[in-house]
């Protein structure tokens, strides 16, 4: 006997679902409390040096969100694929909370005496000499002073920030123009994407890569990595497909995306998400094992400042929550066919992201490094980053709100409405 199926349709209505309000009203709560216990920690500890600290983790994290959902839409539009059809507009929400991240920027610009040794340090004979900083530091700061002073983090902060939000704007435009013609014209607009976002890929990355340079990788002048920009651009797919998952799942609770999402394509970005843990936990090992077997004076403190006094402790957390649990839980061809187990490791995998990003800051500090301690001060690493992922979240949810959230003028919308099992 034939078993007759009917393709679906799209809805009358395809703007985000009204439970998206209650989303932004959740997360302006959540970060306001955050941000009194922050306060709080700050006076507790009596200085604001751990809250500048957690700053800069919030900023990278949110960084991380906005720039890599960016740069996860031009690769879509490269690549192609059905999957585009369900993160497209997203990802362009995310692209588009690019301003709150230079506002949150600009708090890391106007203090980066407290944050970065090299800008501390204005006379370094004289630092030397009254024991501020060691012979390495010296070196390593009156080497890199053409990099490393306050007017060249800041110009490139700003052109980086210009570059990004060109690109922003530019794709944001043309993807609401491309819904506003015809079909007809879908190869032109389709090729269209393709010459911007393949040279967009390439600029991200060098921008992305001076950006963390400046941003992390100097909070310790001597400390350099051939791969240091490389492991951050995988690690911001890691999270942006994190959460991804997470949007497009809890927005399959209401049209448009209980149509449009079906098992199939989010096995499909349970399958993606996987091959960044897999580069993730590959990048990431390979420069361990190349510093660490060449044991030179100049590379290996770096990583004994992360494995002593207790920090081996937080480094062998840091591998099972950041690689192995997500590494095991996604090869489970079960759990990425079930929204409610996906979300739940996606969650997770934000969660690995923020303490690994702790591991990376924290033991650049002199009074942490090698020596993991605690205070009030180290809890602002969970309620700083907490208040400003979550007033992001919430302008994450006015950008979701300010356009459909289906590209209708797309060759897959066909496609992806079909039934995932026709019997004839």
């Amino acid at each position: 006997m034939a078993h007759l199926t009917h393709a679906n349709t799209l809805p009358a209505d395809l703007g985000a679902p009204a439970f998206v309000d209650s989303w932004k009203t959740r997360a302006l709560a959540i970060g306001l409390g955050f941000s009194v216990v922050a306060a709080g920690l700050a006076l507790a500890e009596g200085s604001a040096d751990h809250l500048l600290r957690a700053w800069l983790l919030g900023l990278m994290l949110t960084f991380g969100f906005s720039v890599g959902g960016l740069a996860l839409l031009m690769l879509q539009y490269c690549t192609g694929g059905k999957w585009g059809l369900l993160l497209r507009r997203p990802l362009e929400a995310m692209s588009r909370t690019l301003p709150l991240v230079f506002v949150y920027w600009i708090v890391i610009a106007l203090s980066l005496k407290k944050l970065y040794l090299w800008a501390a340090v204005s006379d370094v004979a004289a630092a030397l000499k009254a024991g501020l900083i060691n012979e390495s530091e010296a070196h390593a700061i009156s080497f890199k002073r053409p990099m490393l002073n306050p007017a060249a983090f800041i110009v490139t902060g700003v052109v980086c920030f210009a570059i990004w939000g060109l690109y922003t704007w530019r794709l944001n435009s043309l993807g609401l123009k491309r819904d506003a013609d015809s079909p007809e014209s879908t190869p032109m607009w389709i090729k269209k994407f393709e010459n911007i976002s393949g040279p967009g890929i390439l600029v991200y990355a060098l921008t992305m890569t001076a950006s963390v340079i400046y941003w992390v990788m100097s909070l310790d002048p001597t400390w350099y990595s051939s791969v240091y920009g490389l492991l951050f651009l995988v690690g911001q797919a890691y999270g942006v497909l994190a959460l991804s998952i997470i949007l497009v799942v809890s927005l399959s609770r209401a049209e448009p995306f209980k149509t449009v999402l079906r098992q199939t394509e989010q096995h499909d970005l349970g399958k993606f998400t996987f091959a960044f843990v897999m580069l993730n936990i590959y990048l990431a090992f390979s420069q361990f094992l190349i510093i660490w077997s060449g044991n030179l004076p100049e590379e290996i403190p770096w990583y004994i400042n992360r494995f002593a006094g207790g920090w081996g402790v937080i480094v062998t957390l840091d591998f099972i929550f950041h690689w192995l649990i997500p590494f095991t839980m996604l090869l489970s061809r079960d759990l990425k066919r079930n929204k409610k187990r996906l979300v739940r490791i996606c969650q997770w995998m934000v969660f690995a992201r923020a303490f690994d990003l702790f591991w990376l800051i924290e033991p650049n500090f002199k009074d942490a490094a090698r020596n993991l301690h605690f205070s009030w001060g180290i809890l602002e690493y969970i309620a700083v980053p907490v208040a400003m992922v979550a007033f992001w979240v919430a302008y994450l949810c006015i950008q979701l709100k300010s356009r459909p959230l289906v590209q209708t003028n797309d060759p897959h919308v066909a496609e992806i409405l079909e039934p995932e099992h026709v019997h004839a």
